[in-house]
């Protein structure tokens, strides 16, 4: 069998009724973006072509329901953004919503900002070339969120010193969210963060998405690694809307 790859993507269903709840009114939105990703996501490596004929219900809604954990007008740095899941489907669905999407590779950076460009989110969405563990102590924000990027105690390393006082970082997993968590209780211990596992569109999807909360304290982050004394190495900017 030939590698993905090689393999012609089928052509973008119609959205799903699930596609069709989540968005509401933002359904023409979230079509245009799902036409990048079955396109030029495909060509670029971003999707996989075999993903196409999935795309509404693996990838763009399973992003999308993110926003039920999310509040009113919150600000979100999205680490590892690839293909703008969760980032861009978070803003798709929620005008109020400002997102950093933070992504190292150059080819997919361009890629994200043509898109964001077409959707016209360049207002409230701001990508940025950078590693998340780069960005430790210039940019913070009340939420992270990640899919598909690290195991949850790299995760924790890079989404963590990003997080505001009292922020959440939100990781999308499959069905090891609670062994993985249960891998990461002493750094989390160390860190004095609570984290747990939760659903978010329960009712609309056949599978709820599966999302790992951590949920930091109001004190300054210890280190990591284990010793005791403030991470911060300068002070943290904000996550601000782009100008």
């Amino acid at each position: 069998m030939k590698p993905d790859e090689a393999v012609e993507p089928e052509p973008l269903p119609p959205p799903t009724p699930a596609a069709v709840a989540v968005f509401g009114d933002r359904l023409g939105l979230a079509e245009r973006y799902a036409t990048h990703l079955s396109t030029t996501g495909v060509t670029h490596g971003l999707i996989g072509p075999r993903e196409v004929p999935r795309l509404w219900e693996r990838h763009v809604v399973n992003c999308a329901v993110l926003t039920d954990l999310l509040p009113e007008g919150g600000r979100v740095i999205d680490i590892g953004s690839g293909a703008g899941l969760p980032g861009i489907t978070l803003a798709v669905r929620r005008p109020d919503l400002e997102v950093v999407l933070v992504e190292p590779l150059l080819r997919r950076v361009v890629w994200l900002e043509v898109v964001v460009q077409d959707l016209e989110l360049t207002d409230r969405v701001t990508v940025r070339r950078a590693r998340a563990e780069d960005l430790a102590g210039e940019l913070s924000a009340p939420f992270v969120t990640a899919r598909a990027v690290a195991p949850l105690e790299r995760l924790a390393h890079w989404g963590l010193p990003l997080l505001d006082a009292n922020g959440s970082m939100l990781a999308i997993k499959g069905r090891s969210a609670q062994e993985e968590l249960d891998g990461v209780t002493d750094l989390l211990t160390r860190a004095d963060c609570t984290a747990q596992v939760v659903q978010a569109g329960d009712g609309l999807l056949d599978e709820p998405t599966l999302v790992v909360r951590i949920d930091r304290g109001a004190g300054d982050l210890p280190d990591l690694n284990g010793r005791p004394g403030a991470s911060k190495k300068k002070p943290k900017k904000q996550a601000r809307r782009p100008r």
